[in-house]
């Protein structure tokens, strides 16, 4: 029997330490410029003061850590079919949610929370751009009741007109039990760890390094970057192979961080079968269990490159409804590392079918002429002007920038090339990309708007422009014939009038 959930009841007792935690991590990371000054200047701090300080910051924390734990209490209204909770430190705010409103229901665990073992539940729906319901530490076994209950009020069949036996639809909370059917493996999170996300990867490291001696310059007062010149540490016939030589300790950089990322966050990925859902579970130290549901999945895509193609694994990522741009990026769930086999089947629980690719629109190739202006050409014209200020200083300028206009080159004739729209009675996929070819499947009757622009000047050649919005985001397609957009788009928006299905 399940625990009753209709009287107010607060998280575990030791929610205590855990919101200290995360309070004193918040803290942490809102002051962490001020703590490092500190530390490089420890010898000149008042130590008295220092320890009176911490222990009153350290009190203060516990407090409101404390009011946290003891003002939060959540319940089920069964008669008005809401959750409720209850939280705040001295101005208390009470949350209703709507049990047929709420989108997913996710079970996680921070490396804290593991180490009390105690697990997060967090109630999100799609109405608003951060989780309405956040429960901090409750026990697993509690977690997957509540967790079971609030997802209990989906649409129920009512069965009419029984015969001799009275039937009645069992609405028994199934306990997460389900057997997985996909195991990710970790050789298949290695794969895609070393092949994906090089660019990203790139960037955040680049952030940290810059970052870093932005705070080292305001410490010490010393510019490391502009102190000298290389030649003071290296040879002059040295120089390329010493920018040689950290290129690849920053690519290798890259991979490792990527991979170390890739195995931490998806380790142990599981995927089972639950209501006719997916029931999705994985993390190593911050450990996240969710639900999808086929009726609430807006886009769908399925991304692979060259290597990740020759090695059998690709990425899976899936778009539920979401409020904005921001929560859209934060909520979208990824599944690394399947197969083929495995991403069939996947798309197959989702669809019901494997969606195939239809009928196929080009981009007009004036759409590849404006990409290579945007990308070559402004970037050239500008050079043209900086030149003669940077040739003596640079002399193998011009070479990077015969490098540039090549390596920019093939990137927009790949995107061109591989930018395609499929469409067939039952599914619309926009095919995109360079290197990561990503195919984006929606179904026509998760579109809410559609948008179609045609400027004057390309009326007489007859190309515009498209763009479907769903509850999980838009996608686009450019410069295609005008005159098939249309035809498609009536014959959608006739489909979004008829359609009677549920997916908010």
């Amino acid at each position: 029997m399940g625990d009753d959930f209709s009287q107010p009841q607060r998280q575990s007792i030791v929610g205590i330490f855990v919101m200290f935690v995360y309070s004193l991590q918040g803290y942490a990371k809102a002051f962490w410029p001020i703590l490092v000054i500190w530390i490089f200047k420890f010898d000149e701090i008042n130590k008295g003061y220092l320890l009176a300080g911490t222990v009153a910051v350290f009190a203060v924390i516990g407090i409101v850590a404390y009011l946290r734990y003891r003002n939060f209490t959540f319940y089920i209204d069964s008669e008005n079919d809401e959750f409720i909770i209850t939280e705040g430190v001295f101005n208390k705010t009470k949350t209703a949610i709507q049990l047929h409103k709420i989108q997913q229901v996710n079970i996680n665990q921070s490396f804290v929370q593991r180490m009390v073992g105690v697990y997060e539940l967090a109630v999100d729906t799609a109405g608003s751009n951060k989780k309405e319901g956040d429960i901090k530490a409750i026990s697993h076994v509690l977690a997957l009741d509540l967790k079971a209950r609030l997802l209990e009020n989906e649409k129920k069949v009512e069965v009419e007109n029984l015969d001799s036996v009275s039937t009645v639809v069992s609405t028994e909370r199934v306990v997460d039990a389900d057997i997985p059917f996909i195991k990710i493996s970790f050789l298949s999170l290695l794969k895609i760890g070393i092949t994906s996300n090089y660019v990203k990867s790139f960037f955040v490291l680049l952030a940290f390094f810059i970052t870093l001696f932005d705070y080292i310059k305001q410490i010490t007062g010393r510019d490391i970057l502009h102190d000298g010149n290389i030649e003071d540490y290296v040879a002059k016939s040295q120089v390329a192979y010493a920018f040689l030589m950290l290129f690849i300790v920053f690519f290798l950089a890259v991979i490792v961080i990527n991979l170390v990322k890739t195995v931490f966050t998806y380790f142990d990925y599981k995927i089972a079968r639950q209501k006719g859902s997916l029931l999705l579970s994985f993390g190593l130290l911050n450990t996240r269990s969710t639900i999808v549901k086929p009726e609430k999945v807006q886009i769908t895509s399925v991304r692979q490159n060259f290597f990740q193609k020759k090695m059998n694994v690709l990425e899976l990522k899936i778009k539920q409804a979401t409020s904005g741009e921001k929560e859209e990026r934060k909520s979208a769930i990824e599944i690394p590392g399947c197969d083929k086999l495995e991403k069939d089947a996947i798309l197959k629980l989702l669809f019901q079918k494997i969606p195939e690719k239809g009928v196929m629109l080009k981009p007009n190739f004036r759409k590849l002429g404006f990409s290579v202006f945007l990308s070559i050409g402004l970037p050239l014209l500008a050079f043209y002007f900086v030149r003669d200020l940077v040739v003596t200083q640079m002399p193998m300028i011009d070479y990077l920038a015969a490098f540039f206009v090549v390596f920019m080159g093939l990137i927009q004739f790949f995107i061109f090339k591989n930018n395609r729209l499929f469409i067939n009675d039952d599914f619309i996929i926009l095919q995109s990309g360079a290197w990561d070819v990503s195919n984006e499947i929606i179904e026509p009757s998760k579109i809410q708007a559609i948008t179609v622009s045609q400027l004057f000047w390309h009326k007489n050649i007859n190309i515009g422009s498209l763009t479907l919005h769903t509850a999980g985001g838009n996608i686009a397609f450019q410069l295609g014939n005008f005159t098939a957009i249309k035809q498609y788009v009536n014959l959608w928006l006739y489909e979004i009038e008829t359609s009677d299905s549920n997916w908010m």
